[in-house]
């Protein structure tokens, strides 16, 4: 799979969780985020409780409150999405702070917001205490389809090289006084983008090449086949299986 590959989203670390083979972590996630979704959202203790789980592993992972909440900020979308709820769904009206709000639409909304964070929490964890690298060997074991993989690994490392390639040609229009100021530079910005394609278009055929004339037949070679022990299993199944616990609290009580 090449060359270990740092992405900012992983905190480097020596904890238990880092520990942990990345398929467990994969697995382990996968089964939780199922839980989660699978909760009733009248449960509401219930996602207090899948919270303080996830607080405990990024305890033990020894990952800062404050980083893994500006990583969150990514799901502000989803976000935006579930505050309109209350406002553009039918039925049953309540009075909430002098505004008329649908009652399913508040549902919905919590619904969204509780099951998105606590998913989107669970995937920041995975990805601080797992390298990229470790991540892609994780999806081979786990025996995800080798082409998909492949096509993942690929867009990763291309994504930096195109990238830096833009960061060049953005450096290069600079230092002969360009700068965007207007849709009068759109013409110069679209040929840049045209330019951009073609560039990278090209790398990736040299790329392809060296790799066929050093034996690259469709598949990548894994150099790591250490398998996972009983014990790491059940290590990562302890975030899962507290889960379906408070889960299924959640449908009884």
């Amino acid at each position: 799979m090449g060359a270990g590959h740092a992405h900012t989203l992983y905190r480097h670390g020596h904890s238990p969780v880092h520990a942990l083979p990345a398929h467990c972590k994969l697995a382990a996630t996968l089964a939780f985020v199922l839980v989660v979704v699978s909760t009733p959202r009248e449960a509401v203790w219930a996602f207090a409780a899948y919270a303080a789980l996830l607080a405990a592993v990024a305890a033990v992972a020894r990952i800062p409150a404050g980083f893994l909440l500006r990583r969150l900020l990514i799901e502000i979308p989803f976000v935006a999405f579930a505050l309109l709820l209350p406002f553009v769904a039918e039925g049953e009206r309540a009075e909430v702070l002098g505004m008329s709000l649908s009652v399913s639409g508040l549902w919905g909304a919590w619904n969204v917001l509780a099951k998105g964070t606590l998913g989107v929490a669970a995937s920041v964890l995975l990805a601080s205490t797992t390298e990229l690298r470790a991540l892609l060997l994780g999806l081979q074991r786990l025996r995800l389809p080798p082409l998909l993989v492949q096509i993942a690994s690929f867009m990763i490392r291309y994504g930096d090289v195109i990238t830096d390639e833009l960061r060049r040609m953005s450096i290069a229009r600079r230092s002969r006084g360009f700068e965007a100021r207007g849709i009068r530079h759109w013409g110069v910005l679209a040929k840049t983008a045209g330019a951009l394609f073609i560039r990278s278009y090209e790398r990736g055929e040299r790329v392809y090449l060296a790799m066929v004339s050093r034996g690259y037949a469709g598949a990548m070679p894994v150099f790591d086949e250490a398998a996972a022990t009983r014990t790491q299993w059940a290590y990562a199944a302890v975030l899962p299986v507290a889960a379906l616990a408070v889960c299924l609290m959640g449908w009884t009580l």
